[in-house]
């Protein structure tokens, strides 16, 4: 970033145009243009407004503003991917911590409903012995009983007499 903020600061004063008067121009504080030229990157709370008034400052001196967000974006990410992995991790814990600080009352309490597959399996085979048992009901109501052997001889040796 440092390199950055030289190269405007160069810019601004072949124009010929002083820090008081960019700033008016701008509607930016003499501070801020300064920690831009500066390369201060830790006076800025939010990076993504820094990078909106490196932008506007690269359209106020005239220069491209797609470069110099394009030049801004790798000095991020070269400033990002520094981050180790073992600080990844230990801000992971961190966070666990605290989470597992957390005050747990029963208002503040999550609860997972537990679902049970038991009903469902109680009212299916419910529903299939009673469909079953229908079934048998209407198979054997108003059937006839079938003739035996038996009465059918006797029947015929009455007809005869």
């Amino acid at each position: 970033m440092k390199e950055l903020g030289d190269y405007l600061k160069r810019v601004r004063i072949s124009n010929g145009v002083n820090l008081t008067e960019a700033c008016e121009d701008l509607g930016f504080s003499t501070s801020q243009l300064e920690n831009i030229e500066s390369g201060n990157v830790k006076a800025f709370k939010d990076v993504y407004e820094l990078r909106d008034y490196v932008k506007n400052y690269s359209k106020y001196l005239g220069l491209n503003p797609d470069k110099i967000v394009d030049e801004f974006n790798g000095f991020l990410f070269q400033h990002t991917s520094k981050i180790s992995l073992e600080d990844i991790k230990v801000a992971q814990k961190k966070k666990e911590e605290l989470l597992e600080k957390k005050v747990k009352s029963p208002y503040t309490m999550e609860y997972k409903e537990k679902v049970s597959i038991w009903p469902v399996i109680y009212i299916t085979l419910g529903i299939f012995f009673l469909s079953l048992l229908v079934y048998v009901i209407l198979t054997n109501i108003n059937k006839v009983p079938e003739r035996t052997d038996e009465l059918k001889g006797l029947v015929k040796e009455e007809c005869r007499l």
